[in-house]
């Protein structure tokens, strides 16, 4: 530890503390617009937690909740018992039973006509990638990720099904699956004529319809499937069980810490509506930004949990659940340790080829300009993503823009010289508490759209400069130095 142990538990104790009185404040909010949120979005009766009512306005996590309870979890309990008795019995033939099951799975949740659109991806891209040409594998992916956001389609796919929620389900399922799509294909053009037995069609559909990441992820690369997928490994079902008990567990624990926090505060509802958050304090404000980013971590601990899980039981490394964003102090650290699995398809398909940071300056601004657009459209490409896409591209390249003038040499040497290590970190937290506060008001366009955005930017740090502003950022510097010891100590990457 480089700080001295009383300074870093001061900074510990104060950012629990803010954490606590600030949920405090946003619950206390939450009570006083009840009625009124009650009133205008239909607060449901909590379930869990018993004379508490729960905020249902977060759409991500209504519905797969709702689709978890009624078809999803079945379905992926059945993935689970034909992986094991694969493994058990045929271990060679695993992937081929799995993608029978997937394909099976998909037929029966989607339709006949569902399971043809997401075949129909798959075997375009496939002939597609006959060519060998990565541009033209990109040209294709874009025009049939495109084609969701088609009004004519659209109408046309809406009709097949009795309930917006089951076409929801296919958008969801097929903006997901273009992805694996493109990452299958671009891996094809990559490898020589040697590799190709390795990358056929049957692989292909192995890959697509692999059912525990088929709905919404997380993504994970083909080479990386396919290697582990092939891997032959010693099966233990005692190990496997207590792995499945274990995690179950835990999945059960967010599961309920997710649901606790919408019955305590009414964050969603309340970012529904901008007058609470024009009139509400201070802490109310900061805690129920707060509130908003950690229920998005805890969701998709959730959301990417049950299916990593799967694939643990599979035999396959999944990637990382997301790290905790109360530890986030960069634009850059948030990006590859949140959605890892996002992270690494990016970098592999989009900054690396289009030459990253090895290329010239202006080099590095196209190749990162390059990759957030594409995140940015393939979200949905709504205004506020493309603001939010443009706020983390320029968090990015100030960040590592201000690494390379700090790694310069005579800059190096002349830092050194005048400031001493515990002095650097000091410096190193005021910066970062600057790029937290912007990366927390990136991601409060990402979940609450402009207008959260443009609320928050005009209370923090125009009407309440200098005090709110000075105090939010003191805050962030105690966040800050929390995260950066946390990541010194257990050197995640």
């Amino acid at each position: 530890m480089l700080l001295p142990a009383w300074e870093m538990c001061l900074y510990g104790l104060l950012a629990v503390g803010s954490h606590l009185y600030a949920f405090y404040e946003a619950h206390q909010v939450s009570q006083k617009y009840e009625a009124a949120m009650d009133r205008r979005f239909g607060l449901e009766p909590g379930t869990l937690f018993r004379g508490l009512k729960k905020d249902p306005m977060d759409f991500e996590w209504s519905y797969w909740i709702e689709w978890g309870r009624e078809r999803i979890l079945w379905l992926l309990a059945g993935h689970l018992l034909v992986s094991q008795v694969s493994r058990l019995l045929v271990e060679k033939y695993k992937p081929w039973c799995l993608m029978v099951y997937g394909m099976a799975a998909c037929w029966l949740l989607l339709g006949i006509k569902g399971f043809a659109v997401i075949l129909l991806h798959a075997t375009i891209s496939f002939a597609v990638a006959q060519f060998q040409l990565s541009l033209l594998t990109w040209l294709c992916s874009l025009i049939l990720l495109s084609t969701l956001r088609i009004p004519a389609v659209e109408e046309a796919k809406r009709k097949w099904y009795d309930t917006e929620n089951e076409y929801y389900l296919l958008l969801f399922t097929v903006s997901v699956r273009c992805l694996f799509c493109t990452s299958f294909s671009l891996e094809y053009c990559w490898h020589g004529p040697a590799q190709k037995s390795s990358h056929s069609f049957l692989w292909m559909l192995a890959y697509v319809f692999y059912y525990p990441t088929f709905h919404n992820g997380p993504l994970m690369n083909f080479d990386e499937f396919s290697k582990q997928m092939r891997r032959q490994e010693a099966f233990s079902l005692k190990t496997n069980l207590s792995m499945l008990i274990v995690g179950i567990i835990r999945i059960f624990f967010w599961w309920c810490l997710a649901e606790l926090m919408i019955h305590l505060m009414y964050i969603h509802a309340l970012y529904s509506s901008a007058p609470p958050l024009e009139t509400a304090s201070y802490w109310a404000l900061g805690g129920l930004a707060l509130a908003q980013v950690l229920f998005f971590y805890v969701k998709y601990l959730v959301l990417y949990g049950v299916p990593a899980l799967l694939l643990q039981m599979d035999g396959l490394k999944p990637p990382a659940l997301p790290c905790c964003v109360s530890l986030m102090h960069s634009f850059t650290k948030m990006w590859r340790s949140f959605d890892v699995g996002l992270h690494r398809f990016l970098v592999r398909y989009i900054y690396v080829p289009m030459g990253g940071s090895q290329s010239s300056l202006l080099g590095t601004l196209f190749s990162t300009a390059l990759t957030f657009a594409f995140v940015s459209y393939w979200h949905g490409g709504q205004s506020y993503l493309w603001y939010w896409g443009a706020l983390n591209w320029l968090g990015v390249i100030v960040e590592n823009g201000v690494k390379r003038i700090l790694s310069i040499s005579l800059i190096q040497d002349l830092i050194e010289s005048f400031f001493s290590p515990r002095i650097r970190r000091r410096l190193h937290a005021v910066l970062a508490s600057v790029s937290t506060s912007m990366l927390i008001l990136s991601n409060l366009i990402f979940l609450g759209g402009n207008h959260i955005g443009k609320i928050y930017w005009n209370r923090i740090f125009l009407e309440g400069w200098p005090w709110a502003t000075l105090t939010v950022l003191g805050f962030l510097y105690c966040y800050s130095h929390v995260g950066i010891e946390w990541e010194h100590t257990y050197a995640v990457n």
